[in-house]
Parts: C-alpha cells; structure tokens; sequence
C-alpha cells in the first residue's frame, strides 16, 4: 500500500527525528513542499526527513530551543504561511509564481517594499540590507556580487572619450600612472598612449623633448629610461672612471673636443687621446704647454717659456711661433673664421694675434692680475655695445672679468669690468663659462650669472651644504661643479645638488688648467643619447689622467 505523504512538520521540536538528534538540539522537519525551500531540490520527497540541525544558542533562534522564528519569518518573506510550504525560497520565475504568488501581487509587493525601503533612514536601510544577506543562500550572495561589481566598479578608461580620459590622467603623478598600467592591456594601451603625460614627466626630470616624434608609445619609454638614469645619478652608480698614461711629468694642460683629449705635459710632449678606447692618437713634441687647444689639423699651445705656438698634428711640425709676451701664457682661444688668436698671460695683459702670420695686432691691458682665461666666442643677444653676430672677447683675473670687442682695430677699449665685489675681496674661480648669452663665474660666495644684454647680475647661486665650489659647466637645465673631493650636478631649476661622485687628489692648479668637463650638450637637458662619453678630466699627481665617464644605461 502506497503511504500517504504527511502534513508539514511543525518547524521546530516535535519532528519525528526530534529525539534522534540528541539533546540540546532542535531538528527541522519539513514535509514534502518545505523540501524546495529548505533543501533547495525542488522534488517532492514523500517521506518527512530532516533538513538540518541548529544549536538552540544559535542567534536567529530568538525565543529559545522551542520556537524557531527566524524560519517563519524566512517563509513568510517569500509570500507564504509556514504551514503551506512553498517553492524555492527567493524563485521568480514564472513556474513558481503559482505555488508561491502571482505576477502581479509580487509586482505589487515589491512595490511596497521599494516605497517603504526609500523612506527608511541610511542606518535603516544598511541594517534592512545586512539583515537580507543573512537570510539569503549561495545563488543570492553569487547574483548580489556579480550585480555590485558592475554598479561599484566602472572602468573610466574603456568608458570615457580618449581626449578626457588623457585629462584626468594629467593629474597623476608618473608612478602612479605606472602602477595604473598593470590594471589591464586597455589601460596600459590607453596610459602608455599620453604623449603629453609622458612628455612632461620627462621635462620634469630634465629632459629634453624632440616635439617631431610622432611616435604615441615613444615618451613612456623615454620616461622610463630618464627614470633609470636619473636614479643611477641618485645612487652614484651614473659614471665610471678610467685612466689614461703615457705622460713622463706633470700634466698642466687639458682641452677636449668631440671624444678626443689633448694632455700637454712638462715633458716637452702634448698627446692627442681617443676617450672612448684610451689610445694615444697623436704625440708631438712641443715645448711645456700651460694651455692647449686643438682641431682637426692643428694643435696650439701657450707656455711657461712665454710664448705661443701652433703645430701640426700630422707632422708634428711647428707652423707658427708667437713671441711678445712677458710672463707665461695660461690661456689661449683662436677663431678660424676671423684668422685671430687671442692668449692671456701671467704679464696681466691680453694679445691678439693673426693666426696664418704670427704677427700681434693688439695688446690689451687693464688687469692687474695674471690673466688665466681668455676666451673667444661669438655674441647671440643685442645691447647698446654690441650686436647678435659679433665676436666678444672675455678675458679673466683674480678679481675681474673683462670684455672687449674683437677685431682688427689697433686702439681696442673694454667694453665692460664685472666683479663681485668693488673692494676685491671676493675673488674669483679661474673657470669661466659665456655662451654668447650669459656670463657665469664661480666665486666664494657661490654662482654668478650675468646677463650679456645688460650686464646685470640675473642670480647668485648659492650652496651652504658645499662651500666653495669651482665651476666646470654651465646649461639650461644642469651645471656641473667640484671641490676637493667630489664631482657635483646641481639642478640649476631648484639649485639644489642631485647628485654627486668621488674624486681622487688631483693635482690642485690656481690656474684651473688641469681640469675639465667632457660633453656639455646634457647640462642643456638630457635626451636619453647625449648621456655618454667624457664627463670629467683631471690629471694626477703620479702624471695620469684621471678620467669620469658615464655609465651605461643598464
């Protein structure tokens, strides 16, 4: 005979399987239509059977181990008397609507609740929605994530026009962009692609930026390589030393131009060296050189016998003997184009030579110190004294700098004097930087930079963390200084030192001849290629030469 399926259970305490579950435990008994909401099946099961076991200390039984509540209220949530027993809990589908409620009274319903739920306080509504997720199963709590990861998280890249999502990326900073990059391919494509971003951040660090780069992909790698040169500079691990030998005595002169070096020596030889391989290209016997400047075909020197002469560097021959001056020469320039040579010597005065004949056309005199740079350059701004294109000559002493027009004239007067101090107290470093635009000098109170339009003083640069430090190079972006024991860039936009590297004792020269800067196109900004070759020269005691290089990228 076929048993009959029983009525519902009650919910609690008086189910066949009551005594089985053992004392202090109260087992839920459902009768064939509670097996959908309570075990989730969906089939009838013909047989009461029990669906869990609850400790009477769990929190949702509220009026002790006899009653169970929280369930009643659980049924009574999806629209039905506990007694009925209904479909699967939370079901609206329409197969369901039948056993549970139809379309439109859920409709009306849920529409209560909305209104009632809108009136509800934020506390109330939060405690409404934790109250909910407790009374929901698995299917729920997998619907009410996928549903709050599409309100919650919105990708603003993929959503937005590429002209504003460029915009607010603007306003991050470039590691947080590089973080940004690893969220997805679509947003490492989208970041990587701001050209301004990239660009910027790369000025930042003191860049320079090629604008004809069409490349949108391009300044991210850029960037990336400033970032790692310019934490090498950081570190200290930018450069790398080397050492050039071949000299028998002190090395007194240095010049260097393009990759190659020129060392002039006591030793009665001037070298001509390959930077990049440490070969001796040329060596020429000359007389002891105090100064040195070459090219291509020719080499000229000053010395302490106090003359000037020019040589070349094929033969070796010497081509050219300037005489008439008293005292050691320390300096000497000469321009191709104008045919002229200008040399300043330990005799306070300035000579200016034809180049092809050797012969003097002027003396100019007003120091009243040994003369230890001179050089020639043309002038690139305009003043009531001088006009874009002209040749200026700069000549420099212990106090003062001087500045003449350069020409053939015979009875050449000085333009201007600038010092730093009107009672010669402060006295000035031996290296001299003009790039036709500004003047700039080192001195014990710090940089001085002139403006060559006015003659006005534009800054003093001051560091108190580095006292008296010498000028090697001077640019837009980047100067590069030393003392006694450390090689310094300076960012000249904050003038703060970013950077510095250790020297070994040099040979210490009043006339600064026996040091130098390499490469100087960097100090205008940094490109990611211009970052190789010499840095620094000096020579030493033991009569090498001691060089810094950069490093590398890694």
């Amino acid at each position: 005979m076929t048993q009959a399926a029983p009525e519902a259970a009650p919910l609690c305490g008086c189910g066949p399987g009551a005594a089985a579950a053992g004392p202090g435990l109260c087992s839920l008994w459902a009768g064939p239509d509670w097996a959908g909401i309570l075990g989730g099946g969906g089939v009838a099961d013909p047989l009461p059977r029990p669906v869990f076991s609850l400790s009477p200390q769990a929190p949702w039984l509220r009026s002790g181990p006899g009653r169970c509540d929280a369930l009643v209220a659980r049924a009574r949530l999806v629209g039905v008397s506990p007694a009925r027993g209904p479909g699967p809990r939370g079901a609206r589908s329409g197969k369901y609507f039948h056993n549970l409620m139809e379309r439109k009274d859920f409709e009306t319903w849920l529409d209560n609740i909305s209104v009632t739920f809108l009136s509800l306080t934020d506390l109330q509504k939060n405690e409404t929605l934790d109250h909910l997720i407790s009374l929901s199963g698995a299917v729920q709590l997998r619907h009410l994530s996928n549903n709050l990861e599409t309100l919650l998280k919105r990708d603003f890249l993929k959503l937005l026009p590429l002209e504003l999502s460029f915009y607010l990326l603007k306003w991050l900073d470039p590691q947080t962009l590089l973080t940004c990059c690893l969220v997805s391919k679509q947003w490492n494509k989208v970041i990587s692609a701001c050209t301004e971003v990239w660009q910027t951040a790369c000025k930042n660090l003191g860049w320079q930026i090629d604008d004809s780069v069409q490349d949108a992909l391009h300044w991210k790698k850029v960037y990336l390589k400033a970032i790692l040169r310019m934490k090498q500079l950081e570190d200290h691990e930018a450069f790398e030393t080397s050492s050039l030998i071949g000299h028998s005595a002190r090395v007194y002169a240095l010049y260097y131009r393009d990759g190659l070096l020129c060392t002039g020596s006591d030793d009665l030889s001037a070298k001509l060296w390959d930077v990049s391989t440490g070969q001796c290209v040329y060596g020429i016997q000359t007389h002891t050189c105090a100064a040195v400047k070459f090219d291509e075909q020719k080499l000229v020197t000053g010395s302490f016998d106090n003359t000037v002469a020019c040589w070349e560097w094929s033969s070796g021959a010497r081509t050219q003997h300037f005489r008439g001056h008293t005292g050691a020469v320390f300096s000497v320039d000469y321009s191709d184009e104008l045919d002229i040579l200008v040399s300043g010597s330990a005799d306070f005065a300035v000579k200016v030579w034809a180049l092809s004949a050797g012969t003097c056309l002027n003396t100019l005199t007003g120091h009243t110190e040994w003369v230890t740079k001179v050089v020639l350059q043309k002038c690139k701004v305009k003043s009531v004294l001088h006009s874009p294109g002209d040749y200026i000559l700069l000549s420099a002493d212990k106090y003062e700098i001087k500045i003449w027009p350069i020409g053939r004239e015979i009875n050449c007067k000085c333009l201007k004097t600038l010092s730093v101090s009107e009672d010669r107290s402060i006295c000035l470093q031996p290296r001299l930087h003009f790039d036709g635009k500004y003047i700039v000098c080192s001195s014990a109170l710090g940089l001085y930079q002139w403006d060559f339009a006015s003659y006005d003083i534009l800054r003093v640069i001051k560091t108190p963390e580095v006292a008296n430090l010498a000028l090697l190079g001077f640019g837009d972006v980047f100067a590069l200084l030393f003392d006694n024991h450390y090689l310094y860039i300076m960012d000249l936009r904050t003038e703060s030192l970013i950077s510095r590297w250790p020297l070994p004792e040099y040979r210490k020269s009043k006339r600064g001849s026996s040091f130098l800067a390499g490469e100087a196109s960097w100090l205008n900004g940094l490109d990611g290629h211009n970052d190789t070759g010499l840095v620094f020269a000096t020579s030493m005691p033991d009569h090498s030469i001691h060089l810094v290089l950069w490093k590398e990228h890694g």
